[in-house]
């Protein structure tokens, strides 16, 4: 980073954390077979994340700051989150080993139940 930032090309690298996210329906349904449920999810996470929503709401999301403001993409975000009953994360993990309370740390996966 501080080659970087002595050569002066440090404004065209992005700094900080990019947000971008795919939302997938929660179906409940009585189905004659128990992994009916699974294999509809899975055919349905594959399909998202091949496609761009991802990027897509994350360069919407950074449109509508610079239009309308800090509050307005604060109350769309609210709201979107406020409408999600869960929400899982796929934090990369940390690059230097570390440990808590004598337990390796490998990976972070949050995750949040209910409304904000």
């Amino acid at each position: 980073y501080a080659n970087m930032i002595e050569s002066g090309r440090s404004n065209d690298v992005a700094w900080g954390n990019q947000l971008g996210y795919i939302l997938l329906p929660f179906h409940l349904a009585m189905h004659d077979d128990p992994l009916a449920y699974v294999r509809k999810a899975k055919m349905i996470v594959d399909r998202k994340k091949s496609s761009l929503e991802a990027i897509f709401t994350c360069k919407t999301s950074e449109v509508v700051v610079k239009m309308f403001g800090l509050k307005a993409g604060a109350f769309i975000f609210r709201r979107m989150f406020s409408n999600t009953t869960i929400s899982f994360s796929n934090l990369v993990g940390p690059t230097e080993k570390i440990e808590l309370c004598g337990h390796p740390v490998v990976f972070i996966a949050p995750s949040v139940y209910g409304v904000p």
